[in-house]
């Protein structure tokens, strides 16, 4: 069983899995501190420096902390469109060096046969 698990874990797909969350929780705590730190801030200083985190309605001894989810609903959408920024402009640089890599294949011989052929049997045709 300790076999088997071990060629479970060491498999190509779950190293890589592993890598991957790993790297998505460290970005998430990038873009959250982005959110947090920076864009948040700014978005304050633009809409007149609101604070909507601290709202809140109390009903006896219940406190409904509204403006916390709202200051939650407008984090994920800041993370949401940055996180789509960068896939765009990955997306973007990545098929830019993609396309500079495709370059036609060489004709073979018989190809280049071929070509000639043709092209003589057009030029006879007019």
């Amino acid at each position: 069983m300790l076999k088997e698990f071990k060629e479970f874990a060491m498999r190509g797909n779950v190293i890589d899995l592993a890598v991957g969350v790993i790297l998505g929780a460290a970005f998430g705590k990038i873009v959250s501190s982005l959110v947090a730190d920076i864009i948040t801030p700014l978005i304050g200083l633009l809409i007149g420096g609101i604070d909507v985190s601290g709202l809140s309605i109390t009903f006896g001894d219940a406190v409904l902390k509204y403006g916390v989810f709202i200051q939650t609903i407008m984090d994920f959408v800041i993370i949401a469109f940055s996180i789509f920024i960068f896939i765009k402009l990955f997306n973007k640089i990545y098929n830019r060096e993609k396309k500079v890599e495709e370059v036609p294949p060489a004709l073979t011989k018989e190809e280049e046969l071929l070509t000639e052929i043709r092209d003589l049997l057009k030029s006879n045709k007019m």
